[in-house]
Protein backbone atom coordinates (compact mmCIF):
# COMPACT_ATOMS: atom_id res chain seq x y z
CA UNK A 1 0.00 0.00 0.00
CA UNK A 2 1.74 3.12 -1.23
CA UNK A 3 2.05 5.77 1.94
CA UNK A 4 1.23 2.94 4.60
CA UNK A 5 3.57 1.43 6.78
CA UNK A 6 3.25 -1.37 8.99
CA UNK A 7 4.60 0.04 12.27
CA UNK A 8 5.03 -1.90 16.15
CA UNK A 9 4.62 -0.77 19.59
CA UNK A 10 7.14 -2.96 21.43
CA UNK A 11 7.25 -6.37 22.18
CA UNK A 12 5.93 -7.47 25.22
CA UNK A 13 2.63 -8.73 27.35
CA UNK A 14 -0.22 -7.10 24.80
CA UNK A 15 -1.08 -4.24 27.58
CA UNK A 16 2.31 -3.65 29.26
CA UNK A 17 2.75 -0.33 26.30
CA UNK A 18 -0.34 1.01 27.37
CA UNK A 19 -0.23 3.91 30.02
CA UNK A 20 -2.97 5.44 32.04
CA UNK A 21 -5.94 3.83 30.48
CA UNK A 22 -7.36 1.25 32.53
CA UNK A 23 -10.97 1.84 31.73
CA UNK A 24 -10.37 1.09 27.96
CA UNK A 25 -8.13 -1.71 28.91
CA UNK A 26 -10.75 -3.49 30.95
CA UNK A 27 -13.21 -2.78 27.83
CA UNK A 28 -10.88 -3.83 25.29
CA UNK A 29 -9.55 -7.27 27.58
CA UNK A 30 -13.27 -8.20 28.66
CA UNK A 31 -14.28 -7.79 24.66
CA UNK A 32 -11.30 -9.96 23.63
CA UNK A 33 -12.27 -12.56 26.37
CA UNK A 34 -15.88 -12.70 25.97
CA UNK A 35 -17.45 -12.82 22.27
CA UNK A 36 -20.94 -11.47 23.41
CA UNK A 37 -18.65 -8.20 24.33
CA UNK A 38 -17.20 -8.11 20.92
CA UNK A 39 -17.83 -5.68 18.50
CA UNK A 40 -16.70 -6.20 15.24
CA UNK A 41 -16.04 -2.64 14.23
CA UNK A 42 -14.65 -0.26 16.82
CA UNK A 43 -13.54 3.56 17.36
CA UNK A 44 -10.74 4.41 19.80
CA UNK A 45 -10.86 8.14 20.26
CA UNK A 46 -8.58 10.63 22.67
CA UNK A 47 -6.26 13.56 22.75
CA UNK A 48 -3.11 12.93 20.46
CA UNK A 49 -0.68 11.30 22.17
CA UNK A 50 -2.96 9.89 24.52
CA UNK A 51 -1.98 6.00 23.13
CA UNK A 52 -4.79 5.45 20.65
CA UNK A 53 -2.84 3.08 18.52
CA UNK A 54 -0.51 2.00 21.39
CA UNK A 55 -4.27 0.64 22.83
CA UNK A 56 -5.51 -0.66 19.07
CA UNK A 57 -2.25 -2.47 18.66
CA UNK A 58 -2.41 -4.54 21.83
CA UNK A 59 -6.02 -5.18 21.51
CA UNK A 60 -5.52 -6.81 17.97
CA UNK A 61 -2.42 -8.78 19.66
CA UNK A 62 -5.21 -9.96 23.05
CA UNK A 63 -7.59 -10.83 19.91
CA UNK A 64 -5.39 -12.71 17.26
CA UNK A 65 -3.55 -14.65 19.72
CA UNK A 66 -4.46 -17.92 22.12
CA UNK A 67 -4.64 -16.87 25.70
CA UNK A 68 -1.07 -16.95 27.15
CA UNK A 69 0.76 -17.72 23.64
CA UNK A 70 3.01 -15.00 24.03
CA UNK A 71 5.06 -15.87 20.61
CA UNK A 72 2.39 -14.83 18.97
CA UNK A 73 1.32 -11.80 20.97
CA UNK A 74 4.91 -10.42 20.48
CA UNK A 75 4.47 -11.10 16.77
CA UNK A 76 1.64 -9.14 16.65
CA UNK A 77 2.95 -6.05 18.56
CA UNK A 78 6.34 -6.58 16.40
CA UNK A 79 4.02 -5.75 12.97
CA UNK A 80 4.95 -9.37 11.91
CA UNK A 81 1.92 -11.61 12.03
CA UNK A 82 -0.32 -12.40 9.29
CA UNK A 83 -3.64 -11.47 10.70
CA UNK A 84 -2.53 -8.17 11.50
CA UNK A 85 -2.51 -4.91 8.88
CA UNK A 86 -2.08 -1.84 10.32
CA UNK A 87 -2.12 1.36 8.43
CA UNK A 88 -0.65 4.81 8.91
CA UNK A 89 -0.63 6.90 6.24
CA UNK A 90 2.15 8.88 5.47
CA UNK A 91 0.46 11.39 3.74
CA UNK A 92 -1.85 14.30 4.07
CA UNK A 93 -4.56 12.24 3.57
CA UNK A 94 -5.66 8.33 3.60
CA UNK A 95 -6.29 7.51 -0.54
CA UNK A 96 -8.94 5.63 -1.98
CA UNK A 97 -6.23 2.95 -3.21
CA UNK A 98 -5.00 2.39 0.47
CA UNK A 99 -8.82 1.65 2.02
CA UNK A 100 -9.53 -0.56 -0.14
CA UNK A 101 -6.43 -2.57 -0.05
CA UNK A 102 -7.42 -2.93 3.39
CA UNK A 103 -11.08 -3.75 3.11
CA UNK A 104 -9.76 -6.75 0.50
CA UNK A 105 -7.61 -7.44 3.33
CA UNK A 106 -10.58 -7.60 5.86
CA UNK A 107 -12.47 -10.54 3.57
CA UNK A 108 -9.62 -13.07 4.23
CA UNK A 109 -10.21 -15.38 6.79
CA UNK A 110 -7.76 -15.63 9.95
CA UNK A 111 -4.74 -17.44 8.56
CA UNK A 112 -3.46 -18.23 12.12
CA UNK A 113 -4.70 -16.57 14.72
CA UNK A 114 -8.66 -16.09 16.04
CA UNK A 115 -9.02 -13.41 14.79
CA UNK A 116 -7.94 -11.19 11.56
CA UNK A 117 -7.81 -7.52 12.56
CA UNK A 118 -7.70 -4.27 10.79
CA UNK A 119 -6.36 -1.27 12.49
CA UNK A 120 -6.36 2.09 10.76
CA UNK A 121 -4.60 5.19 12.70
CA UNK A 122 -5.68 8.64 11.78
CA UNK A 123 -8.98 7.48 10.55
CA UNK A 124 -10.01 11.48 10.39
CA UNK A 125 -7.46 11.86 7.77
CA UNK A 126 -10.33 10.20 5.33
CA UNK A 127 -12.40 12.36 2.52
CA UNK A 128 -15.80 11.85 2.50
CA UNK A 129 -15.46 9.28 -0.60
CA UNK A 130 -12.76 7.37 1.12
CA UNK A 131 -14.90 6.58 3.80
CA UNK A 132 -17.80 5.54 1.75
CA UNK A 133 -15.14 3.04 1.22
CA UNK A 134 -15.44 1.42 4.23
CA UNK A 135 -19.07 1.35 4.89
CA UNK A 136 -19.80 -1.94 3.69
CA UNK A 137 -16.98 -3.68 5.51
CA UNK A 138 -17.96 -2.07 8.72
CA UNK A 139 -21.21 -2.92 8.27
CA UNK A 140 -20.70 -6.73 7.19
CA UNK A 141 -17.76 -8.11 8.18
CA UNK A 142 -16.93 -11.49 8.43
CA UNK A 143 -17.30 -13.01 11.31
CA UNK A 144 -13.93 -13.53 11.87
CA UNK A 145 -12.62 -9.76 10.83
CA UNK A 146 -12.73 -7.20 13.65
CA UNK A 147 -11.87 -3.04 12.33
CA UNK A 148 -10.23 -1.03 15.21
CA UNK A 149 -10.24 2.70 13.78
CA UNK A 150 -8.13 5.56 15.53
CA UNK A 151 -9.10 9.39 15.40
CA UNK A 152 -8.96 12.14 17.79
CA UNK A 153 -12.76 12.33 17.95
CA UNK A 154 -15.82 11.07 16.89
CA UNK A 155 -17.20 14.14 15.27
CA UNK A 156 -14.19 13.92 12.80
CA UNK A 157 -15.63 10.50 11.23
CA UNK A 158 -18.82 10.57 8.90
CA UNK A 159 -22.10 9.79 10.55
CA UNK A 160 -22.31 7.25 8.40
CA UNK A 161 -18.76 5.47 9.85
CA UNK A 162 -19.89 6.50 13.39
CA UNK A 163 -23.44 4.57 13.34
CA UNK A 164 -21.32 1.44 12.13
CA UNK A 165 -18.73 1.40 15.30
CA UNK A 166 -18.51 1.01 19.20
CA UNK A 167 -16.60 4.03 19.89
CA UNK A 168 -14.09 3.77 23.30
CA UNK A 169 -12.94 7.29 24.12
CA UNK A 170 -9.78 7.85 25.84
CA UNK A 171 -9.04 10.02 28.94
CA UNK A 172 -6.65 12.94 29.01
CA UNK A 173 -3.89 12.54 31.62
CA UNK A 174 -2.84 15.30 33.62
CA UNK A 175 0.44 17.63 33.73
CA UNK A 176 1.75 15.74 36.72
CA UNK A 177 1.34 12.49 35.26
CA UNK A 178 3.01 13.08 32.09
CA UNK A 179 5.61 14.33 33.88
CA UNK A 180 5.99 11.47 36.16
CA UNK A 181 6.46 9.52 32.90
CA UNK A 182 8.88 11.59 31.28
CA UNK A 183 11.10 11.20 34.25
CA UNK A 184 11.17 7.58 34.38
CA UNK A 185 11.88 7.48 30.70
CA UNK A 186 14.15 9.90 30.30
CA UNK A 187 15.45 10.72 33.31
CA UNK A 188 15.21 14.03 32.67
CA UNK A 189 15.10 17.25 35.37
CA UNK A 190 10.93 17.21 36.66
CA UNK A 191 10.77 20.83 35.88
CA UNK A 192 11.73 20.50 32.38
CA UNK A 193 9.29 17.20 32.61
CA UNK A 194 6.59 19.44 33.88
CA UNK A 195 7.11 22.70 31.37
CA UNK A 196 6.98 20.07 28.51
CA UNK A 197 4.39 18.76 29.43
CA UNK A 198 2.24 21.93 29.91
CA UNK A 199 3.54 22.90 26.68
CA UNK A 200 2.76 20.23 24.60
CA UNK A 201 -0.64 20.10 26.40
CA UNK A 202 -0.04 16.89 27.48
CA UNK A 203 0.44 15.30 24.54
CA UNK A 204 3.47 12.27 25.53
CA UNK A 205 5.23 12.08 22.10
CA UNK A 206 5.70 16.01 21.84
CA UNK A 207 6.27 16.29 25.82
CA UNK A 208 8.93 13.70 25.66
CA UNK A 209 10.57 15.50 22.22
CA UNK A 210 10.66 19.10 24.44
CA UNK A 211 11.69 17.33 27.15
CA UNK A 212 14.80 15.86 25.98
CA UNK A 213 15.44 18.22 22.99
CA UNK A 214 16.72 21.57 23.79
CA UNK A 215 16.72 23.12 20.39
CA UNK A 216 12.88 22.06 19.93
CA UNK A 217 11.98 23.99 23.25
CA UNK A 218 13.74 26.77 21.63
CA UNK A 219 12.66 27.25 18.49
CA UNK A 220 9.02 26.62 19.91
CA UNK A 221 9.95 29.86 22.34
CA UNK A 222 10.72 32.21 19.81
CA UNK A 223 7.80 31.18 17.73
CA UNK A 224 5.80 32.51 20.22
CA UNK A 225 8.01 35.72 21.01
CA UNK A 226 7.77 36.29 17.32
CA UNK A 227 3.97 35.93 17.27
CA UNK A 228 3.41 38.18 19.97
CA UNK A 229 5.61 40.63 18.09
CA UNK A 230 3.16 41.14 15.32
CA UNK A 231 1.88 44.42 14.97
CA UNK A 232 1.33 44.87 11.00
CA UNK A 233 1.08 42.91 7.48
CA UNK A 234 5.02 43.01 7.11
CA UNK A 235 5.47 41.23 10.60
CA UNK A 236 2.88 38.95 9.74
CA UNK A 237 4.69 38.11 5.75
CA UNK A 238 7.94 37.98 8.26
CA UNK A 239 7.02 35.83 10.56
CA UNK A 240 4.81 33.22 8.33
CA UNK A 241 7.79 32.25 6.50
CA UNK A 242 10.07 32.38 9.34
CA UNK A 243 7.35 29.21 10.93
CA UNK A 244 7.42 27.87 7.67
CA UNK A 245 11.27 27.47 7.10
CA UNK A 246 11.61 26.00 11.16
CA UNK A 247 8.64 23.75 10.12
CA UNK A 248 10.43 22.52 6.94
CA UNK A 249 14.17 22.14 8.15
CA UNK A 250 12.60 20.40 11.44
CA UNK A 251 10.81 17.93 8.79
CA UNK A 252 13.89 17.58 6.50
CA UNK A 253 15.55 16.52 9.80
CA UNK A 254 13.12 13.89 10.70
CA UNK A 255 12.74 12.66 7.86
CA UNK A 256 16.21 12.75 5.85
CA UNK A 257 18.23 9.46 7.80
CA UNK A 258 15.23 7.39 7.23
CA UNK A 259 14.54 8.21 3.68
CA UNK A 260 18.76 7.31 3.07
CA UNK A 261 18.08 4.04 4.55
CA UNK A 262 15.03 3.14 2.80
CA UNK A 263 16.99 3.77 -0.09
CA UNK A 264 19.93 1.81 1.05
CA UNK A 265 17.82 -0.60 1.88
CA UNK A 266 15.86 -0.73 -1.42
CA UNK A 267 18.80 -0.91 -3.41
CA UNK A 268 20.39 -3.54 -1.62
CA UNK A 269 17.52 -5.84 -1.90
CA UNK A 270 17.69 -5.54 -5.67
CA UNK A 271 21.01 -6.36 -5.17
CA UNK A 272 22.74 -2.78 -6.58
CA UNK A 273 25.80 -2.33 -5.08
CA UNK A 274 26.68 0.49 -3.30
CA UNK A 275 27.74 3.67 -5.36
CA UNK A 276 26.64 2.03 -8.16
CA UNK A 277 24.40 3.70 -11.11
CA UNK A 278 20.72 2.63 -10.50
CA UNK A 279 19.63 -0.01 -13.52
CA UNK A 280 16.58 0.89 -15.43
CA UNK A 281 15.04 -2.58 -14.34
CA UNK A 282 15.28 -0.69 -10.86
CA UNK A 283 13.80 2.70 -11.51
CA UNK A 284 10.30 2.46 -10.89
CA UNK A 285 10.88 0.93 -7.67
CA UNK A 286 13.30 3.62 -6.68
CA UNK A 287 10.85 6.45 -7.62
CA UNK A 288 7.95 4.98 -6.22
CA UNK A 289 9.97 4.98 -3.01
CA UNK A 290 10.92 8.58 -3.79
CA UNK A 291 7.21 9.99 -4.26
CA UNK A 292 5.83 8.23 -0.96
CA UNK A 293 9.22 10.05 0.76
CA UNK A 294 8.01 13.04 -0.59
CA UNK A 295 4.37 12.11 0.75
CA UNK A 296 5.84 11.98 3.77
CA UNK A 297 7.86 14.93 3.68
CA UNK A 298 4.79 16.72 3.12
CA UNK A 299 2.85 15.62 6.04
CA UNK A 300 5.67 16.23 8.30
CA UNK A 301 5.59 19.23 7.52
CA UNK A 302 2.17 19.65 7.66
CA UNK A 303 2.19 18.38 11.09
CA UNK A 304 4.73 20.32 12.20
CA UNK A 305 2.94 23.57 11.41
CA UNK A 306 0.06 22.02 12.47
CA UNK A 307 1.96 21.55 15.95
CA UNK A 308 2.78 25.27 16.11
CA UNK A 309 -0.89 26.06 15.40
CA UNK A 310 -1.44 24.36 18.58
CA UNK A 311 1.03 26.07 20.48
CA UNK A 312 -1.15 29.47 19.29
CA UNK A 313 -3.72 28.51 20.22
CA UNK A 314 -2.80 27.16 23.99
CA UNK A 315 -1.16 31.18 23.43
CA UNK A 316 -4.14 32.99 22.80
CA UNK A 317 -6.18 30.72 24.94
CA UNK A 318 -4.20 31.96 28.17
CA UNK A 319 -4.89 35.68 26.65
CA UNK A 320 -8.58 34.96 27.06
CA UNK A 321 -8.08 33.44 30.59
CA UNK A 322 -6.32 36.35 31.55
CA UNK A 323 -9.30 38.84 29.95
CA UNK A 324 -11.75 37.10 32.03
CA UNK A 325 -9.59 37.07 35.52
CA UNK A 326 -8.29 33.57 35.39
CA UNK A 327 -4.33 34.17 36.28
CA UNK A 328 -4.36 30.21 36.96
CA UNK A 329 -4.11 27.18 34.83
CA UNK A 330 -2.13 29.02 32.33
CA UNK A 331 -0.19 26.53 29.34
CA UNK A 332 2.37 29.78 29.21
CA UNK A 333 3.35 31.21 32.44
CA UNK A 334 6.76 32.19 31.80
CA UNK A 335 5.09 34.70 29.54
CA UNK A 336 2.84 35.77 31.74
CA UNK A 337 3.49 39.73 31.79
CA UNK A 338 3.42 39.42 27.84
CA UNK A 339 0.08 37.68 28.10
CA UNK A 340 -0.87 40.32 30.24
CA UNK A 341 0.03 43.52 27.92
CA UNK A 342 -2.05 41.70 25.05
CA UNK A 343 -5.07 40.72 27.65
CA UNK A 344 -4.96 44.94 28.06
CA UNK A 345 -4.65 45.79 24.85
CA UNK A 346 -7.14 43.68 22.60
CA UNK A 347 -10.99 42.89 23.50
CA UNK A 348 -12.06 39.61 24.33
CA UNK A 349 -14.06 39.55 21.18
CA UNK A 350 -10.74 39.67 19.25
CA UNK A 351 -8.76 37.33 20.76
CA UNK A 352 -11.76 34.91 19.93
CA UNK A 353 -11.79 35.74 16.59
CA UNK A 354 -7.97 35.19 16.50
CA UNK A 355 -8.35 31.68 18.00
CA UNK A 356 -11.49 31.04 15.43
CA UNK A 357 -9.09 32.38 12.90
CA UNK A 358 -6.53 29.38 14.09
CA UNK A 359 -8.62 26.81 14.14
CA UNK A 360 -9.84 27.85 10.29
CA UNK A 361 -5.97 27.66 9.70
CA UNK A 362 -6.07 24.49 10.82
CA UNK A 363 -9.22 23.04 8.45
CA UNK A 364 -7.25 24.56 5.67
CA UNK A 365 -4.09 22.99 5.99
CA UNK A 366 -5.74 19.58 5.87
CA UNK A 367 -7.35 20.52 3.00
CA UNK A 368 -3.95 21.34 0.73
CA UNK A 369 -4.30 24.88 1.38
CA UNK A 370 -0.18 26.44 0.84
CA UNK A 371 1.16 26.94 4.22
CA UNK A 372 3.15 30.26 4.02
CA UNK A 373 -0.47 31.97 2.02
CA UNK A 374 -2.44 30.29 5.56
CA UNK A 375 -0.30 30.90 8.00
CA UNK A 376 0.32 34.77 6.34
CA UNK A 377 -3.52 35.36 6.47
CA UNK A 378 -3.99 33.78 9.66
CA UNK A 379 -1.08 36.26 11.09
CA UNK A 380 -2.94 39.51 9.11
CA UNK A 381 -5.91 38.46 11.60
CA UNK A 382 -3.18 38.64 14.02
CA UNK A 383 -1.97 41.94 13.39
CA UNK A 384 -5.23 43.49 12.37
CA UNK A 385 -7.84 41.83 14.66
CA UNK A 386 -10.16 41.48 11.81
CA UNK A 387 -10.66 39.16 8.69
CA UNK A 388 -7.97 39.98 6.22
Amino acid sequence: MSGAVIDSVGVGAPWDAVWGQDEAVHALRTAASDPSALAHAWLITGPPGSGRSTLARAFGAALIAEPGDTAAMNQVLAGTHPDMTALRTEGVIISIKEARALVERSYFSPSLGRYRVIVMEDADRMAERTSNVLLKALEEPPERTVWVLCAPSDADLLPTIRSRVRVLRLREPEVDDVADLLVQRTGVDRAVAVESARHAQRHIGMAQRLATDADARARRAETLAAVLRVRGVGDAVEVAGQIVRVATDDAKALTAVRDEQERAALLRTMGVAEGAAVPPAVRGQVNQLEDDQKRRATRSLRDGIDRVLTDLQALYRDVVLLQFGRDHDLINPELATELRAVAADWSAARTLAVLDRIAVTRRNLEQNVAPLLALESMLITVANGSEP
